[in-house]
């Protein structure tokens, strides 16, 4: 059981043990948690992420719901803590499933089992990572001159470059990203270039891009999972890299973006673990579509009130942004990456990536 485990467990224990008391003292046991609704949340400025605010309410076993829920976050606790003594781990789906033999705790839904993983997060401060929880999907894909030390499951360190020691797909980025799973040994790149699209992840390994420009690829598979979004934290603050984003041109992939530099909404706890503030934009504009003359899709219904939106969006209030969504919504089209085919398929990284990295001084 690793050092954060551990704590973990015990913060873990030491909401079992209020509840205890409460019904111990006669009194109707609770749950003190931050509100979870976009009033609560704001985004602060000074460290540049999402936060939740100061409003909290009570989960109470005074009704029936809440008591219902109380007892769900009992069970979770015994399980999440037979779970780290025995060194296993589990999905979420699988947690979901597992409360079906918690009979009357059982939950209804896994937005339920998933909410309560949350709330535990908000509360204990710590990640469901420690909690040895992990999510469905596959981690995103690195490749890079970076060595690093992987702890295996048996608890063995194995050394891996991700450029000499792994295939065509890359190094596989685990769920778990912390320095106990994944250590830094070595670097030789300059840059971090995370990737929206699989395509063309697989476009810049083919053409040699991280060699030529020494960088790091990471695919972020869409939306990135938050191991990914870790990862790419991890690697500028303790390797010093600076980090970039290349997406489609789009308020969709714009909004991935904003999740690596400044955090997401749904895991605004968690902003100042995840999140990559100095990390700087090179995808898709409006700008580029007009420049370089790309083929476009039209913007629907639901792309314009995207954007709209995110003219009021704190995350995009500077005049790069604001400049470029009001000048998509004049032109009324979005592009993908994979326009950039238009001129070959080298033009990307001979042309397209280093004149948009030099502009911002990366290469």
């Amino acid at each position: 059981m690793t050092a954060e485990s551990r704590n973990a467990v015990k913060s873990l224990e030491s909401i079992a043990e209020e509840i205890y008391e409460e019904i111990n003292k006669g009194m109707i046991p609770s749950m003190k948690i931050p509100v979870r609704t976009k009033n609560n949340i704001v985004f602060d400025i000074k460290h540049g992420v999402w936060k939740y605010g100061r409003n909290f309410g009570q989960r109470s076993a005074k009704k029936l719901d809440g008591a219902y829920m109380l007892l769900r976050t009992l069970y979770m606790l015994d399980f999440i803590k037979d779970m780290i003594a025995e060194n296993k781990s589990s999905t979420l789906r699988e947690l979901y499933y597992i409360s079906e033999g918690w009979e009357t705790a059982k939950f209804h839904s896994q937005d339920e089992s998933n909410n309560l993983v949350e709330d535990l997060e908000i509360i204990t401060r710590y990640m469901r990572e420690d909690f040895k929880l992990r999510p469905e999907e596959d981690g995103a894909r690195v490749i890079g001159n970076i060595t690093i030390n992987e702890t295996n499951r048996k608890g063995v360190k194995k050394r891996i470059n991700c450029r000499d020691d792994v295939g065509d797909s890359g190094y596989t980025v685990p769920y778990n990203v912390e320095k106990e799973k994944i250590e830094f040994v070595d670097v030789d790149a300059d840059f971090v270039i995370a990737i929206e699209t699989g395509g063309m992840f697989d476009r810049l390994v083919e053409n040699g891009f991280d060699e030529k420009e020494r960088a790091i690829l990471v695919h972020l598979k869409g939306q990135p999972a938050r191991s990914t979004r870790r990862l790419l934290k991890r690697m500028n603050e303790e390797l010093n890299l600076p980090v970039v984003v290349f997406t489609d041109g789009d308020p969709w992939s714009f909004r991935i973006f904003a999740s690596v530099a400044y955090g997401a909404i749904k895991t605004a706890h968690l902003s100042e673990y995840l999140a990559t503030p100095t990390a700087e934009f090179v995808g898709i504009t409006a700008s580029d579509i007009l420049n370089y003359e790309l083929p476009t899709d039209k913007l629907n219904d639901r792309d314009i009130e995207a954007l709209k939106a995110e003219l009021s969006d704190p995350r995009f209030q500077t005049d790069f942004w604001i400049s470029e969504i009001k000048a998509m919504l004049e032109i009324k089209k979005k592009a993908e990456q994979q326009a950039l085919a238009k001129y070959g398929l080298d033009y990307v990284t001979d042309t397209y990536l280093p004149e948009k990295l030099q502009e911002i001084g990366i290469i």
